[in-house]
């Protein structure tokens, strides 16, 4: 998905938002008709008029597996067709009277007429009732037609794909007039009717309720017989995932200033879900593919596909199916549906993982036994400080980075990582571990003893158990250890 450049302020070199003590309001919801975002859209567009169009993008969807269960939005009801009643003589056709072909063919035309009539007009039924459930949040957006989305695409072009998942495809497009064109990315949800309209109308009411600068803002839409698409703000800069996982011999190390403040930028971002609205949203698919960096290399979160809305944070529900990219699950999600704030704490704690290391969660071309990157690092964890030199990622070159700004994302990713959900903090507690503020000292998560957050932490218990696990954790890698997607380094990664 696009994404802008975030604005935030600095804080000892490290841009930050404002602190996340009060809620943020949604702006330009209301009656505005998206007055808002449409004074975006020119405002960007004239932007773009003055320079060259970035080429690189990268935007991501994950690899999902099982349906979503959850009831945030209500099925719709099948409407009964009309029944017709034919009577048909099976005598040889012979003794058919004189016409008798005609006549059924005239039938058969008419029960195909009625059965394509019956077909628009449940179609029609479905979209009306689509568009009331999205009407509360729908004001503060711009709605586009299908020739817009069509035009904006050039007819959907595989040259303009971005990306896919398991129900959408996501399209790089210039949208507008023909002076004020901006570039946005377009997501089509695809897939059988009333599980994409579900998905579709779950998507924009979350992402349309967030206002971040370290969030994906969502702005328009467009509800057609011919499909259903979000169009979101496009960002030029690239993912994470490319920085650290892309093609070694085209990419720089990226460096530890960067990684830092994507540490602290997504941290704000999650704790804005989880703490900075009405109710708590679990992204439940936070990875590098899905944190996007603006040329300035400032994080954004993005793909709210899977998203959900729960009834607070350290309130856990069961789904009966589970979505979500492996390598990145809690284990309590993964093993029982159990889902909370802390699912994604788990998730982040990997991530943090991925920056400290430069390696990918699961990466098959390593040695048997370091494919898992916490099976991997746990032993260095509870070594303590002394091992921490042993974690950090050998591309980084010594004294590149600081030494206490390492010492505490190690320490956040170790409390992050605990099996047990009850022991893990919350994002906040992570944040504050990062950032060491005053009157945080009381705070301590002992990673580093055999006591510690980690110690808890299930390793399978013999080498079939290993494989096992493995053999799931790596369903959809290929054997380059690239995606299966077939798509260059530029686009998306599946997992």
């Amino acid at each position: 998905m696009g994404i802008s450049q975030s604005t935030s302020s600095r804080r000892n070199g490290i841009a930050l938002p404002a602190p996340v003590g009060h809620r943020w309001r949604v702006g330009g919801e209301g009656g505005d008709g998206g007055r808002g975002n449409e004074a975006w859209l020119l405002a960007e567009a004239w932007k773009e008029q003055e320079g060259v169009e970035p080429q690189s993008v990268h935007s991501s969807f994950r690899f999902s597996f099982g349906s979503q269960t959850e009831a945030e939005v209500d099925e719709t009801p099948a409407v009964a067709p009309a029944t017709v009643l034919l009577l048909v003589n099976a005598e040889d056709k012979r003794d058919a009277p004189a016409g008798a072909s005609a006549v059924g063919m005239r039938v058969r035309r008419k029960i195909n007429t009625e059965e394509a009539t019956g077909e628009h007009q449940r179609r029609r039924w479905r979209l009306d009732s689509l568009e009331q459930s999205i009407s509360p949040a729908a004001g503060g957006l711009v709605r586009f037609s299908y020739d817009e989305m069509r035009l904006a695409t050039r007819g959907f072009s595989k040259r303009r794909e971005l990306g896919r998942g398991a129900l959408s495809r996501v399209y790089k497009g210039k949208i507008g007039g023909v002076l004020a064109r901006p570039t946005v990315a377009i997501k089509r949800v695809d897939g059988p009717e009333r599980e994409s309209a579900k998905a579709f109308c779950r998507e924009l009411l979350i992402a349309s309720s967030l206002c971040s600068p370290f969030i994906v803002p969502l702005l328009g839409y467009c509800i057609d017989r011919e499909g259903l698409f979000l169009v979101y703000k496009y960002v030029s800069g690239g993912s994470l995932d490319l920085f650290l996982h892309g093609n070694e011999k085209k990419r720089k190390v990226l460096r530890w200033k960067v990684r830092y403040k994507v540490a602290i930028g997504i941290a704000r971002a999650v704790e804005y879900l989880h703490f900075g609205n009405e109710k708590c949203v679990v992204h439940r698919d936070i990875k590098p593919s899905n944190i996007l960096l603006s040329p300035n290399k400032n994080p954004m979160l993005c793909d709210f596909g899977l998203a959900t809305w729960t009834h607070g944070p350290s309130l856990p529900f069961l789904c009966k199916e589970v979505k979500g990219t492996f390598g990145y699950l809690a284990p309590e999600y993964f093993q029982h549906g159990k889902l909370s704030d802390k699912t994604d704490v788990y998730a982040f704690g990997i991530v943090l993982l991925e920056l400290i290391t430069g390696r990918k969660a699961i990466d098959q071309n390593r040695p048997q036994g370091d494919e898992n990157l916490v099976l991997w690092a746990k032993p260095h964890l509870l070594q303590g400080e002394v091992a921490i030199e042993k974690l950090v990622d050998p591309r980084m070159r010594p004294g590149s980075y600081r030494w206490s700004e390492m010492r505490r994302m190690v320490r956040a990713a170790g409390a992050c990582l605990s099996c047990a959900d009850s022991a893990r903090p919350n994002i906040g507690q992570v944040l504050a571990i990062l950032l060491e503020k005053e009157g945080n000292a009381g705070l301590e998560w002992p990673m580093f003893s055999s006591s510690g957050c980690l110690s808890d932490y299930h390793e399978p218990q013999d080498e079939l158990d290993i494989k096992s696990y493995l053999s799931i954790a790596m369903l959809g890698v290929s054997e380059n250890g690239g995606d299966d997607s077939g798509y260059s380094e530029r686009e998306l990664k599946l997992l």
